[in-house]
C-alpha cells in the first residue's frame, strides 16, 4: 500500500539500443517514455500532484495526466487491440473523466495503477505481431499494434512534455 505522504519514488529509466529489430526498439522507446512518467513525478510532494496551475486548463494536473494515460494504456491495448470492454471512468457526458479522477487521487497510487497497465499491455504485446490488426473496428477502420506501439510512444512522450512543465510549476525541479 503506498502511504501517501512519502515522496513519489523513481523508476529506472533505461536508454533503449542503438540498434535492434523494429519490435525490440519500438517497445524500448515506449518504456523509456513510460518510465520518464514516473522520473517527472519522483519526489514530488503528493499534495502538489492535484495543482492546476494553468488558469486556462484546469483539468491539466500531474495526477490527471498520469491517469490519463493510464487509460490511454487500457485503450489502445485491451480495448482497441482485444475488443475487451472500456471500462475508464470517461464518458459522452463527462470525456474528461479520468482527468478529475487523477485531480482526486494520490499520486502514489496512479503511479502504481498506471505500472499495473503498462505491464497488461506488456503482456498483450507479447502475444502479438507488430502487423496483427485489432479486433475493435474503429471508426477508420482496424489498425495494427505496430501503429498502436507508435502512437503511444507519441502519446506518452507528449504527455511528458506537460508533466515537465507541471513538474517545474509544482516546485521548480527541472531536468528529471
Amino acid at each position: 500500500m503506498y502511504d501517501e505522504s512519502d515522496p513519489v519514488p523513481l523508476l529506472k529509466r533505461v536508454d533503449p539500443p542503438m540498434a535492434a529489430d523494429e519490435r525490440t526498439m519500438l517497445l524500448a522507446w515506449l518504456d523509456r517514455h513510460r518510465a520518464t512518467v514516473h522520473a517527472k513525478c519522483a519526489g514530488l510532494d503528493p499534495e502538489l500532484a492535484s495543482a492546476a496551475p494553468i488558469p486556462t486548463s484546469p483539468m491539466t494536473t500531474i495526477g490527471g495526466i498520469v491517469s490519463h494515460l493510464r487509460w490511454v494504456e487500457a485503450f489502445w491495448f485491451e480495448v482497441v487491440m482485444l475488443n475487451q470492454p472500456d471500462e475508464a471512468p470517461y464518458s459522452e457526458q463527462d470525456p474528461d473523466g479520468e482527468f478529475r479522477v487523477g485531480a482526486r487521487r494520490p499520486l502514489g497510487e496512479l503511479l502504481a495503477e498506471y505500472e499495473e497497465q503498462c505491464a497488461r499491455s506488456r503482456e498483450i504485446t507479447s502475444h502479438l505481431e507488430l502487423g496483427n490488426s485489432s479486433r475493435r473496428v474503429l471508426q477508420e477502420g482496424r489498425t495494427t499494434l505496430r501503429w498502436v506501439i507508435t502512437h503511444m510512444i507519441e502519446e506518452t512522450a507528449r504527455h511528458n512534455g506537460h508533466l515537465d512543465l507541471l513538474r517545474e510549476l509544482a516546485d521548480g525541479r527541472t531536468g528529471l
